[in-house]
């Protein structure tokens, strides 16, 4: 008995580990062209979209992924590369607002708050990506975060008919990095199987436009 345990718990993990390679892989290889770590040559979108997450850590010291999304969505905005930013990420306590806190820092680094929308259901990357098209009304959009992150989204979007391409914000160190890196494995498997199940994001509700409805920016410049 213990043993037909052992060989199920076996099983059990080889099948985790070969799906956890196969995810990522195949996120990896279809979203390689649509990354940009240099403003000067990725292509304009009239929205970037900017997945949100907390300013600060659970010790209290700064939350080096939010800062370095805001330095580059400011990069995006200041080139003329998006006109407008798009916050998406987590308002369900009233004492933690992703979108908020993001919008002060954007806004103290010298973007206008008249370019900033928010989405306060940006509970999951997968809401963030969906309510841009279904709420927002974005078919084409640069997707804001560190590269990992951008990965999954792309991927996500490419699969709700949106066009998107992502501009890689920096990563912090791997040390710093290493239970979010593991805890990404886990979600790109995950979102195989929300995709599977057409999961559906929390909430979506009535339309809200971006500045103009028929707006463009030129991808070329």
């Amino acid at each position: 008995m213990k043993r037909k345990l052992l060989y199920a718990t076996l099983i059990i993990a080889i099948l985790c580990v070969i799906s956890i390679i196969v995810c990522n892989r195949t996120i990896k290889k279809h979203t390689v062209s649509k990354l940009y770590t240099e403003v000067g040559i990725i292509p304009s979108n009239k929205v970037g979209l900017l997945l949100g997450t907390s300013p600060k850590l659970k010790n209290g010291n700064n939350n080096l992924y939010f800062d370095y999304r805001i330095l580059a969505a400011v990069e995006l905005y200041k080139a003329g590369k998006i006109k407008y930013i798009l916050i998406s990420g987590d308002n369900r306590k009233k004492d933690y607002n992703e979108p908020e806190e993001m919008k002060k820092a954007l806004i103290q680094k010298g973007v206008p708050a008249k370019f900033i929308y928010l989405d306060y259901a940006g509970f999951r990357t997968l809401d963030s990506v969906v309510r841009a098209k279904e709420v927002f009304g974005q078919n084409q959009l640069t997707i804001i975060s560190q590269r990992f992150h951008n990965e999954r989204a792309i991927y996500l979007a490419e699969k709700n008919g949106i066009d998107a391409i992502g501009y890689n914000a920096q990563n912090v160190n791997a040390y710093a990095g290493l239970k979010t890196n593991i805890r990404e494995l886990f979600a790109r498997v995950k979102m195989f199987i929300d995709l599977g199940i057409d999961k559906q994001p929390h909430f979506l509700g009535e339309k809200i436009y971006i500045g103009s409805n028929h707006e463009t920016i030129n991808s070329t410049q």
